[in-house]
């Protein structure tokens, strides 16, 4: 791919795109470590593509970062996805960078080259295993292109967490509630579903997760019939239904859209909580019928967020 021609022109219309976010399907960008394994990444995550410029480096900076650079007045770290994955440091010190912005951070990917954008299906992309490659915990899900190519999608909150640290929840105020408080959540990231148990259990409320949106409709479904068979309404029993907007299997926008249109979950919130934070993607999920939309991760905003939802709790059946 010609990063000056192709790439921009297809990185300018994410926001025109945005469209099929509610379609169970995602565009993402494929590149290259300098080995032969493909990654891929959210076209949604990815600001612009352009060859690496000059790098400062800098003291103190954490393993992986190569230096800072400015950008449009701004200073952003380098990170060497090649010194996390296992790629070529060396070629990709000499190719491209990907500015990306996510979970309310911007930062440059080093990568030896882009590729293309494809457009896949959820339903395609399917979980990892528990290892793979030794990689298996900044890989969030793989999926395969027609002609046989195996992508994985990295998992670039993790990476994040890697570079600088797990965000610090503080200590939150115990939600009072006349009755014990639920939520369900789904997420796909290991780092993003700690972080959400953290802040539920300094709450004081009671949780259960799943990993795909998938999983999280066979759960609800199974509550669902179990509160309707005993006569008892589904929100007396679950308070805050939380989901990620990208998830293998099924994605937030269309787990939301299912619950939405589904009587058995009146009065039942739903909170999409994700590293999509553009306008384009709020706008996605308000078209679904999102209760609140709220960017990762901000462990003081989701509890404020949650809080309310969590204390008007219907009495008990």
């Amino acid at each position: 791919m010609t990063i000056s021609t192709e790439s921009s022109r297809l990185l300018q219309t994410v926001d025109e795109r945005t469209r099929i976010a509610g379609s169970n399907r995602m565009e993402i960008l494929l590149f290259s470590l300098g080995g032969s394994e493909t990654f891929g990444i959210n076209v949604f995550k990815v600001r612009e593509v352009t060859w690496t410029p000059p790098i400062t480096r800098a003291p103190n900076l954490p393993p992986g970062v190569e230096g800072v650079i400015s950008l449009r007045g701004n200073i952003i770290p380098v990170i060497a996805l090649a010194s996390f994955i296992g790629g070529d440091t060396q070629r990709t010190a000499q190719g491209t960078m990907m500015v990306t912005e996510f979970s309310r951070h911007t930062q440059g990917f080093l990568v030896h080259e882009v590729d293309r954008i494809v457009r896949v299906d959820w339903e395609e992309v399917r979980a990892p295993q528990s290892a793979l490659n030794g990689e298996g915990s900044l890989v969030t899900a793989i999926t395969e292109l027609p002609d046989g190519k195996l992508v994985s999608i990295l998992d670039v909150e993790q990476i994040l967490a890697n570079v600088f640290g797990e965000t610090v929840v503080p200590t939150l105020a115990v939600v009072e509630a006349a009755t014990p408080a639920m939520v369900l959540f789904a997420d796909d990231s290991m780092v993003a579903r700690k972080e959400i148990t953290q802040v539920l259990d300094q709450l004081g409320v009671l949780h259960q997760h799943a990993t795909t949106g998938a999983e999280a409709w066979e759960r609800l479904q199974s509550m669902a019939a179990g509160a309707q068979s005993e006569g008892v309404p589904l929100k007396n029993r679950l308070s805050v239904i939380l989901t990620d907007a990208e998830m293998p299997a099924m994605d937030g926008y269309v787990l939301t859209r299912k619950i939405k249109s589904d009587p058995r979950f009146s009065g039942i919130p739903v909170v999409m909580h994700s590293s999509l934070s553009s306008d384009a993607n709020r706008a996605m999920g308000k078209s679904v019928g999102v209760d609140a939309y709220v960017p990762k991760f901000d462990p003081a905003v989701l509890a404020d967020t949650l809080r309310p939802m969590l204390a008007a709790r219907a009495p008990a059946a």
